[in-house]
């Protein structure tokens, strides 16, 4: 497989920088993406093709943070509006928006869908009952710095944050109290949870750092050649990503944090990197207003992308194999 070259589907319809993306997990119609911009327009896309399903609209502001539940049938998003909202991800109907004092970053649902999950520039978290959308949500203060991004553990008792304030903080998400924190050396850009929770990664200046999600213990720790906004961990084989400053996309060896490929697509800063939940494509959000989708393993059909031999490509004298794939 080593003749054949990355060749990314780009997903264009933001104006302005994508700044968070997000994956549903795998639902009989396959999986789903969520795209956050400071366009203000969030937008739904099937995830193994990049295709625009639709955009939820009613922002007015830059929105930081997007997620999909599990099933994909509900959406929320935070924004510079002061505000996150609830969506019908199928309808696109906005069935709420709970209101904030300062401009929201992050969003996330419990794993059950009853509760939302935010993190603010006020330097506080809140959880908000989405079954009594009425009910004072539970307030959590402790950081002293922005609230970057915000994560429910898969069994919803505790939660992760990051904040401007250098440090990663896990929460007791029942009585809202602080059961561990982590000092960093630089300002924390990402935060993922991932292998089904049983790990999770932060990502600051030029490093990507592993902790083990019920320990809290760091178990690795990698630096990359450039300043990283973001990486992710493979579901199951050892390689993550990461994207940064220098417009670039690298994968590495999770067991050695060697560089394995890197790749240059995009026309600005990479702020965001997913892995999709079935682990063959990544995607990544930039400065340049673009998503894009790409292939962990180079060379297979899958999605968009159609892998045919040299033989069967007419009059081709190329002894190269070639990819056909369509722009989504």
């Amino acid at each position: 497989m080593s003749g054949f070259r990355q060749t990314p589907l780009t997903c264009s319809g933001h104006t302005r920088p994508v700044v968070y993306l997000a994956f549903s997990e795998i639902t009989p119609f396959g999986y789903f993406s969520i795209s956050a911009c400071k366009d203000g327009k969030p937008m739904l896309r099937q995830g193994d093709t990049g295709d625009w399903i639709g955009t939820f609209d009613g922002h007015k502001g830059a929105v930081w943070g997007a997620t999909l539940n599990r099933d994909a049938s509900r959406a929320a998003t935070g924004a510079a509006d002061f505000s996150s909202k609830l969506w019908d991800a199928e309808s696109g109907e906005e069935l709420h928006t709970f209101a904030h004092k300062h401009i929201v970053k992050s969003v996330n649902f419990s794993s059950d869908s009853k509760k939302l999950l935010t993190g603010t520039q006020a330097k506080l978290c809140r959880i908000y009952d989405l079954e009594n959308y009425d009910a004072e949500p539970a307030v959590i203060s402790g950081h002293t710095g922005n609230v970057r991004a915000v994560l429910f553990t898969p069994d919803d008792k505790k939660f992760i944050s990051i904040s401007d304030d250098k440090t990663v903080r896990i929460w007791d998400a029942i009585n809202g109290t602080e059961i561990k924190r982590i000092d960093l050396p630089a300002i924390p850009s990402s935060l993922e949870l991932a292998r089904k929770g049983k790990v999770f990664l932060v990502t600051y200046g030029s490093t990507t750092s592993f902790y083990d999600a019920e320990t809290f213990e760091q178990i690795k720790v990698f630096t990359a050649p450039s300043q990283i906004n973001s990486s992710s961990l493979h579901p199951t084989s050892d390689i993550f990503v990461s994207g940064g400053e220098d417009f670039k996309m690298y994968k590495f060896d999770y067991e050695n944090g060697e560089e394995i490929e890197s790749f240059k697509g995009h026309f600005g800063p990479v702020h965001c990197v997913r892995f999709s939940p079935d682990g063959e494509i990544y995607a990544s959000g930039s400065e340049d207003g673009t998503l894009r989708l790409w292939q962990t393993n180079v060379g297979q059909t899958y999605g968009l992308w159609k892998c045919v031999m040299p033989d069967e490509v007419t009059n081709n004298t190329d002894s190269s194999p070639v990819i056909i794939k369509a722009e989504a």
